[in-house]
């Protein structure tokens, strides 16, 4: 009879167990859902629960990110973008992102430093060289160099 109740009670730990690592794979692909149809604060909630269960999800501090981007929120953009290139740098979608937001920031050496790093490892936003280079020449003070 107690072999029966242990068993039954195992049993169920796991259910539950299995349940929520389930509930919480769903997280970011609910996330992406949202921000797909433009609700970016639902889906800023999702991909935040995504990193407390998986603090080394890339892709979910790239989403903030551009959540962030949207709400015209830079700090909090940025961190997520450097969150991103700690845990993958040669991720070329947040150096991109990393480098428009150091040009309209007007930090030009940072920004130069991104776009040669850009050009190094670019492998899906190689196409997005010619417009960074472009918006980061358009802001570039005249007969100023950049210091490297």
């Amino acid at each position: 009879m107690k072999k029966i109740f242990f068993i039954k009670i195992i049993t169920t730990y796991f259910l539950l167990l299995s349940s929520a690592v389930a509930t919480q794979a769903n997280y970011f692909e609910e996330g992406i859902k949202l921000y797909e149809n433009n609700k970016f604060e639902e889906s800023k909630i999702f991909f935040e629960r995504e990193i407390v269960f998986n603090p080394e999800h890339e892709k979910s501090y790239l989403y903030l990110a551009k959540i962030f981007n949207e709400n015209k929120n830079d700090e909090e953009q940025e961190i997520n973008l450097n969150n991103v290139l700690l845990l993958n740098p040669q991720n070329d979608e947040a150096i991109y992102m990393l480098t428009l937001l150091k040009i309209k920031q007007s930090d030009y050496k940072k920004a130069k430093e991104l776009i040669d790093q850009f050009i190094l490892i670019c492998e899906a936003f190689c196409s997005k060289e010619n417009e960074m280079q472009k918006k980061f020449m358009k802001l570039t003070p005249e007969n100023a160099e950049v210091k490297n």
